[in-house]
């Protein structure tokens, strides 16, 4: 499966660039100009991989990989900024970035960063299925987030649709069978133990 990479920095003869590079290399690629821009984007699609500059206009890359990892979104960040003293790493880290490079920097620099978070990552997260709707997305989460944990249908229910009384039990199984084909190989990691629920193992 094409992974999809996010690049947001104002600069936008950068973006193009990395761009055209990373398409050549395989991957599917959109572009920002802002974080403001970026946020809509990130609602509406799943990537394998952001890469956010810093220093933006009015919100920077640092505010928005906080308001991120605040609204539970966990895609893997790698900061691009020409700030590379000790504290300003720390910060990005701080604030869930899983990797840092600074500028100027070559595109064999950022392709391997690219290659290493993305293997790091890929061993116990399935957030690269870009065709998962929300509420798979949510349920897939919730069992990465308790590998190992068993979950009844109702506790399911309230973790994915709290606000909807409408919702059935047989929506959980429609959205786990789903769910479980759009994975491939890996959905016979999502099991069902009988008197427990569902879980991933």
């Amino acid at each position: 499966m094409t992974s999809r990479i996010l690049v947001v920095d104002d600069e936008e003869d950068l973006c193009e660039i990395l761009r055209f590079n990373l398409e050549a290399e395989g991957y599917e690629v959109d572009t920002a100009h802002s974080a403001e821009e970026a946020l809509p984007i990130c609602e509406g699609r799943r990537y394998t991989l952001l890469l956010l500059d810093v220093m933006m206009g009015q919100m920077s890359g640092y505010e928005m990989a906080q308001r991120l990892r605040d609204n539970g979104d966990n895609t893997p960040i790698i900061f691009l900024t020409a700030r590379d003293t000790h504290d300003d790493q720390l910060h990005g880290f701080g604030v869930g970035a899983d990797d840092y490079i600074t500028k100027p920097f070559s595109f064999d620099t950022v392709l391997a960063r690219v290659k290493a978070v993305m293997r790091r990552t890929s061993a116990s997260s399935f957030t690269s299925i870009s065709s998962l709707t929300k509420r798979e997305h949510l349920i897939l989460e919730l069992f990465q987030r308790n590998p190992g944990r068993f979950f009844s249908r109702e506790e399911i229910l309230q973790a994915v649709w709290p606000d909807d009384t409408l919702v059935g039990e047989r929506s959980v199984d429609v959205h786990i069978a789903r769910l479980r084909k759009k994975m491939g190989v890996d959905g016979n990691r999502i099991v069902n133990k009988t008197g427990f629920g569902y879980g991933l193992v």
